[in-house]
């Protein structure tokens, strides 16, 4: 069993926030089509692509955390601060690549919904998600943790 006193406290698992995202996208655009993108455009490449650009990000991501030591899963204890690969430039490279992929399959499908539901899943996260971790990290890494914010930014 996890050890919930040391962990963020999160009011969601990310992964859950953004599959409930994407059916919801799906099932709205079932009952209320909303096409957004012109016919003949190669709408589904170009979706694909950012998609498994956002899929590289997120894989990179836990990779380059998993192999510092520390967990990646919300309800796991962080075990350390992870500065190398994308977290050199954003301080959520996998929350970042969670939102590149509903991009990618909202222009991949042609799907207004999906774009919309980015508002719902990026404040759920920003508040829910990575407010009550910047707190937790810094209650539990202070002075390393604020170095480190203060120098990466938090998304880009």
């Amino acid at each position: 069993m996890a050890d919930t006193a040391d962990t963020a406290h999160v009011i969601v698992r990310p992964p859950l926030a953004w599959g409930l995202s994407v059916l919801a996208g799906f099932a709205l655009h079932w009952l209320i089509p909303l096409p957004f993108l012109p016919a003949d455009l190669p709408h589904g490449w170009l979706g694909a692509l950012v998609f498994v650009l956002a899929l590289a990000l997120f894989a990179w991501a836990i990779v380059t955390m998993t192999r510092a030591g520390s967990n990646v899963p919300t309800n796991l204890p962080t075990t350390t601060i992870v500065e190398t690969g994308p977290y050199r430039f954003t301080r959520n490279p996998i929350y970042l690549g969670m939102v590149l992929g509903l991009t990618g399959l909202g222009i991949a499908f042609n799907n207004l919904w999906l774009l919309v539901m980015l508002v719902p899943f990026a404040l759920v996260i920003r508040y829910g998600v990575v407010a009550r971790e910047e707190a937790y990290l810094e209650r539990k890494f202070g002075d390393v943790y604020r170095g480190y914010r203060s120098r990466v930014r938090r998304w880009l």
